[in-house]
């Protein structure tokens, strides 16, 4: 597995890496987590791939906000270092859905059980034992606090929200629709083309959704919006939906909130 993550000198988090890229465990819990989400319940990839993609979203969020001003939690409450919260958010993408592997039903609360044990093996010789007891409590909390209602009370557990709710372009969440599902999550949800996560300029992070259809929009205002206003980032973020070509009678040019 290839997670092509930039790491910026991040040596610890470039360690980490290597430790996740050879965890047999944790492929297979990813595996399996996708196998209750695609072949038997018909819900979009939750595995590898989703990993990956939440991963590099919340590494590209969380530097941003970086450059904007904005300070990690880890590094505000408990005197550690930007490149500890990047650890933070990466490991938080890794666990955030292996509980799926036991239910989708409450997978937040399942996913607990693996990350505890997971993170402090993963973590173990990279920091001594305060602080890898405190990285595996901020994991901790950016999983719980990604479900849509948990509160978030980090910086990181809202980037994880954030990003987790990003993972739409390109059919990524087309399998519903596939398997016969008819909606407006369905059809919504094939109408998302891109997202592309960029400076902004009111706030540190602009997020621009690109749509091939206006009922992308239900995508965008249902359950992004929705994430972005129970995370700790929602002052940070702006978000435009465009609507792209000229094959649909157009309502509107763009949305944004």
């Amino acid at each position: 597995m290839d997670f092509r993550i930039p790491t910026k000198n991040n040596t610890v988090l470039e360690r980490l890496l290597g430790r996740i890229y050879a965890d047999t465990e944790l492929h297979q819990l990813w595996r399996c987590a996708n196998m209750n989400a695609i072949d038997r319940s018909a819900i979009s990839d939750h595995g590898e791939v989703h990993v990956r993609i939440v991963a590099n979203a919340a590494l590209r969020i969380l530097r941003l906000l970086v450059k904007g001003g904005v300070e990690p939690s880890v590094v505000r409450h408990h005197g550690l270092a930007v490149e500890d919260a990047e650890v933070i958010v990466v490991l938080a993408a890794c666990f955030h859905d292996t509980g799926i592997a036991v239910h989708r039903d409450s997978h937040e609360q399942y996913s607990l059980i693996f990350a505890y044990p997971k993170a402090r093996a993963l973590l173990q010789d990279l920091y001594d034992e305060a602080g890898r007891t405190i990285i595996t409590s901020e994991v901790m909390h950016a999983v719980i606090a990604h479900k849509v209602s948990e509160t978030c009370l980090t910086i990181e557990s809202g980037v994880l929200k954030v990003a987790d709710a990003l993972d739409m372009a390109e059919g990524r969440t087309r399998i519903p629709f596939e398997a016969g599902k008819v909606d407006i999550h369905s059809i919504s949800a094939l109408a998302v083309d891109a997202v592309e996560i960029e400076p902004g300029t009111e706030r540190p992070v602009r997020i621009v959704v690109r749509l091939a259809n206006s009922a992308g929009i239900f995508q965008v205002d249902e359950l992004l919006r929705k994430k972005i206003k129970n995370s700790s980032i929602r002052d940070y973020v702006e978000v435009i939906a465009s609507i792209e070509g000229d094959k649909e009678r157009r309502l509107m040019e763009s949305y944004r909130f």
